[in-house]
C-alpha cells in the first residue's frame, strides 16, 4: 500500500491523481489532517485516515500498512517544521514504513539563506538517521511562484528584486507526476534525487524572456535588500512574509537553485515544462 500525506493540497493532491491513473484505488490511503476534505478521493475507493504532524499520536495508524509513504513537508512558514517532521520520521519508523519518500527542494542545505532549505536539509538528515529507506525529492524551485515573485511585471514594465541569480523554476505539476511514476513503479532511489528543469535562468533572462513574449521593454531593477524590504512592507506584506521571501533571492544569488539535472525528463519521458513557458502561460502537458 502507498500512503500520500497532503493530499488534499496542490503538490500530493495532483500526486495522487496520477497514481489513480495508473494503479486501483484500494492500493492507495490519504493521511491528511481534515478527512472530510478528502471525501472525493473516499469517493473513488481511496482509503482516508487522519494524520496530523502536530499531533504525533495520530501518525502511526495513519502510516500503517505502508510499504511506501510520500511524506510532504510542511507548508507554514511559521511553523516549527524540522519538529513536525521529526514526529513524522518517528511514527514512520514506529509503523515500519517501507520507504519514506519526503517531498524535499533543490536548495536544501544548512548554510543557504532560505529557511525551507535549512529545514529540508535538517530532515533529511533526520530521515539518514532513521534506519528507513528513505528518497528525497529535491524538486526544483516551483515555476508557479513566478506569478507574484516577478510582481506587475505586464503592467509596470519593471521586475524589481532584492538579488540575482539562477533559478531551475519547475512546474510543480511536472513535480507531482514525477512523484507519482516513483511510486508507481515501487524504483525510487535512496537518498537525494534531483527533480528540476532542463535550464536555470536568471531574473535579469528572465526579464528579457518577459520582454520577448509580451513585445514591450521589461526591465530589471536590484534595488538594496533592505530597501526592498521596505518596499514590500509599504506595498502591505507583513515583513516577516517579505524577509521570508528575500531568503529566496539571496540564496539564488549564491547559486542554491543553479543546478539542473536530466532525471525529470527522464521519468516523465518528456521536456520539462519551462519557465518561459511558465510566463507565457502555456498549458501543462497531459501526463
Amino acid at each position: 500500500m502507498i500512503v500520500i500525506t497532503g493530499a488534499t493540497g496542490a503538490l500530493n493532491g495532483a500526486t495522487i491523481e496520477h497514481l489513480l491513473q495508473r494503479l486501483p484505488a484500494e492500493r492507495l490511503a490519504v493521511a491528511v489532517r481534515d478527512p472530510a476534505r478528502a471525501q472525493h478521493l473516499a469517493d473513488r475507493g481511496v482509503r482516508v485516515r487522519r494524520a496530523d504532524y502536530a499531533d504525533p499520536a495520530s501518525l502511526p495508524a495513519a502510516f500503517a500498512g505502508a510499504e511506501q509513504l510520500l511524506l510532504v513537508s510542511a507548508s507554514d512558514p511559521a511553523a516549527d517544521a524540522v519538529a513536525l517532521h521529526r514526529a513524522a520520521v518517528e511514527a514512520a519508523t514506529a509503523a515500519g514504513v517501507g520507504r519514506v519518500l519526503y517531498t524535499s527542494h533543490q536548495g536544501a542545505h544548512p548554510g543557504t539563506p532560505f529557511g525551507p532549505g535549512r529545514d529540508h536539509a535538517a530532515t533529511e538528515e533526520l530521515l539518514a538517521a532513521s534506519g528507513l529507506p528513505w528518497t528525497s525529492l529535491r524538486n526544483g524551485f516551483y515555476a508557479h511562484s513566478l506569478g507574484w515573485l516577478l510582481g506587475p511585471w505586464r503592467e509596470s514594465g519593471r521586475i524589481v528584486v532584492p538579488a540575482d541569480g539562477p533559478v531551475s523554476w519547475t512546474a510543480r505539476e511536472d513535480a507531482a507526476e514525477a512523484a507519482a511514476l516513483l511510486l508507481a513503479s515501487g524504483a525510487a532511489p535512496d537518498g537525494p534525487l534531483t527533480l528540476t528543469a532542463r535550464e536555470a535562468p536568471t531574473f535579469a533572462q528572465l526579464a528579457a524572456t518577459a520582454a520577448e513574449l509580451s513585445g514591450r521593454d521589461v526591465e530589471l531593477e536590484v534595488v538594496e535588500p533592505g530597501r526592498w524590504v521596505a518596499d514590500q512592507v509599504a506595498a502591505g506584506r507583513p515583513e516577516p512574509v517579505a524577509r521570508f521571501t528575500l531568503g529566496l533571492y539571496l540564496a539564488a544569488e549564491r547559486g542554491f537553485f543553479a543546478g539542473v539535472d536530466p532525471a525529470l525528463g527522464e521519468l516523465l519521458d518528456r521536456e520539462p515544462r519551462t519557465a518561459r513557458e511558465q510566463l507565457a502561460g502555456t498549458p501543462v502537458p497531459a501526463g
